[in-house]
């Protein structure tokens, strides 16, 4: 048995980093995947081995997708924040700072996750009944207040979050087998290909020095680390918010004249491992999922024991040492070898094969169902795209699940 887990552990890590690394491809694809034959590898070792599989997998990709986020500029949902302050310090040939500032906070939410467990253990029970009853006040309370944060375009904000949120309920009312793949593969892992298609950069050298080079304030760290810990643990156990929207609440708390660039990336990276750790941790509290991770493995495992939840423990802060090791070298590696990186034609096949996969997982057996899948995919493509031309923060795609979420509430 801890043999089975410990491979189980590593193979996670691997295709996680597969995952992370691969520009539009998300740890909820392969959890499709997995859940789509789970029938087959549950002859071949048990629940708990799978799932242990499913988080060393989705830890693991927390830690390595800013590898293509800030040196490809291609992010997933997740990551996409980081673009703006990541490629910025790229083109001034510090990428690979960029990327360990992430890693840092990734290490940091690790001893974050600790912290929380006992404390979402004991409480969010208590308290989770009584958010539920005004949960649709919440969430409404929470997207006024994304949309009020930007600047100049709240109107096209509003329209955007309108217009993914009706997108979201009319793919959530079809009748395809896996409705969220299409739907979010399109709004975010297209869109942003598409888009890094169409973009031509060129990459100065790279500079790489020691870890102990590279370095933040006590300060800095500590503000970082009291955003993420504001901020996260919401997204956790809040239905239809996630890592982006955590990173924007915590970044208002961070805000200061000239906000240091180091500090946000910090703060991107702990938010990212510390809302998908979490998740965990509220699946076995309150019995509710926030992340594709989190339902792949309830459906593995329908109850969760302190056994099997301190298991699951060893396993985030284990796959998050090896993760941070193993992203300082790949980190390395892509900014020796950047600029011989042709992107462009790497992008349209990834995008191909997202479309394939599209096709093939909206309904395996049923060739509308794919059809269907792909207008889908099609539409959140378009709206993402559209969403970046004029300037307004993908963060607000993120109606797709807020709205149908809020009408969920009301009904």
């Amino acid at each position: 048995m801890i043999i089975e887990l410990i491979i189980a552990l590593i193979v996670g890590i691997l295709i996680g980093t597969l995952t992370g690394l691969t520009p539009g491809i998300h740890i909820n694809l392969v959890a499709v995947i997995l859940l789509s034959f789970s029938g087959f590898f549950l002859t071949l070792t048990t629940p708990t081995t799978l799932a242990v599989f499913i988080i060393a997998m989705a830890i693991t990709h927390t830690f390595v997708d800013y590898i293509p986020s800030i040196f490809l500029g291609a992010p997933d949902e997740d990551s996409f924040l980081s673009v703006l302050p990541g490629h910025q310090l790229l083109l001034k040939g510090r990428g690979y700072y960029a990327v360990i500032f992430t890693l840092y906070g990734g290490l940091a939410a690790l001893l974050i996750i600790l912290f929380f467990t006992p404390i979402f253990i004991y409480l969010l029970p208590i308290i989770y009944p009584y958010a539920q009853r005004i949960m649709w006040i919440i969430l409404i309370l929470v997207s006024v207040y994304l949309i009020s944060t930007e600047k100049e375009k709240k109107f096209w904000a509003l329209v955007i979050f309108l217009l993914s949120g009706f997108l979201g309920i009319s793919t959530l009312s079809l009748n395809i087998k896996e409705p969220l793949l299409p739907l979010f593969t399109g709004l975010f892992g297209a869109s942003s290909l598409i888009i890094s298609i169409k973009q031509k950069t060129n990459i100065p050298v790279q500079k790489i020095s020691p870890l102990k080079n590279i370095r933040l304030s006590k300060n800095s760290i500590a503000r970082a680390v009291t955003a993420s810990i504001i901020a996260s643990p919401f997204t956790s156990f809040l239905p239809g918010l996630g890592a982006s929207q955590a990173a924007l609440i915590g970044s208002e708390i961070l805000r200061e004249k000239e906000q240091d660039k180091r500090q946000f990336l910090f703060l991107l990276g702990a938010i990212n491992t510390l809302v998908m750790g979490l998740s965990f941790i509220t699946l076995y509290a309150i019995q509710k999922t926030r992340t594709g991770a989190a339902v792949a493995v309830s459906r593995l495992i329908p109850e969760l024991t302190p056994k099997t939840i301190l298991l699951f423990l060893s396993v985030i802060f284990i796959t998050g040492i090896f993760s941070f090791i193993i992203s300082v070298q790949l980190s390395k590696f892509a900014a020796k070898n950047i600029h011989k990186i042709k992107y462009e034609k790497l992008s349209i096949i990834i995008l191909s094969i997202l479309i394939i996969m599209t096709f093939l997982f909206s309904d395996m057996f049923n060739p509308l169902g794919g059809v269907i899948g792909l207008l889908i995919f099609l539409t959140g493509a378009s709206l993402g795209v559209f969403t970046v031309l004029i300037g307004v923060k993908r963060m607000h795609l993120m109606g797709c699940l807020l709205i149908p979420t809020i009408l969920f509430y009301l009904s």
